[in-house]
Formats: C-alpha cells, sequence, structure tokens
C-alpha cells in the first residue's frame, strides 16, 4: 500500500509534523481542520465562524485530493463547549451532502491556540 501526502496553501498549514491529509487504500484521511484562515493565520471568531473555516479548509483539502464534501464518509468533530452545539451543528449541516456521513462529536476538548472546534474527515477517493 502506498501512502500520499496532501497539501495545499488553500488550507492552514498544519501545526506540527503531519500532513492536511493522506490518501491510502482509496480513502483520504484528512486531518483535523480549525478555523484559520489560510491567508493571513487569523482565527475566525466565534463557533459559527469557526466552523465555517474549518469547512472551507476541509474542502480545500479535499479538492486538492481530487474529492469533494460529497465524498465523506465520517466525519470526528472536536469541539470546547456542549453549548455551542446547535449553533456548530448548523453550519455544518448546511456543508454536508444527503445522507450526510458518520459522524462522532466530542465535547469539552481543549484545543491548542484557543481553538473552538477541529473537524476531521475520511473520505473515498475517487
Amino acid at each position: 500500500m502506498t501512502r500520499q501526502a496532501v497539501t495545499t496553501d488553500q488550507a492552514p498549514a498544519a501545526l506540527g509534523p503531519y500532513s492536511q491529509a493522506i490518501v491510502a487504500g482509496g480513502l483520504i484521511f484528512c486531518s483535523g481542520m480549525a478555523g484559520i484562515d489560510p491567508a493571513t493565520g487569523t482565527i475566525a471568531e466565534g463557533i459559527e465562524a469557526q466552523t465555517e473555516q474549518a469547512l472551507v479548509n476541509l474542502a480545500a483539502v479535499l479538492a486538492e485530493a481530487g474529492a469533494s464534501m460529497d465524498d465523506i464518509v465520517k466525519t470526528t468533530i472536536f469541539y470546547d463547549d456542549v453549548e455551542d452545539f446547535g449553533r456548530l451543528n448548523e453550519v455544518y449541516a448546511r456543508h454536508m451532502p444527503d445522507p450526510p456521513p458518520a459522524r462522532s462529536a466530542p465535547a469539552h476538548i481543549r484545543l491548542p491556540r484557543g481553538l473552538l472546534v477541529s473537524i476531521e474527515a475520511i473520505a473515498v477517493q475517487r
């Protein structure tokens, strides 16, 4: 099995020793995307804005891998405050295909740099 890293400047650079995504075995494994503007490095303000930017970043990584949000089969959303779930979910729902992918969403996760949400995904390679 071969593994191929996916990198795009349309999403924030990795904050550590990891790839934005890895393609292996016909799947695309996307690292957690946060609400960071890739052009400026600034963090969006509030859960809705961070969720929106995280999903835009995720779409950019998938596009670089030759896929789209329609190809996602599983997501995991790590977020800080369970009280934000409803607002986070509204933004998330606008970006997901029908039927939506399988999902896990653990709350009360402490993320670096004061981030409120991180969204990772597994997609099928076209």
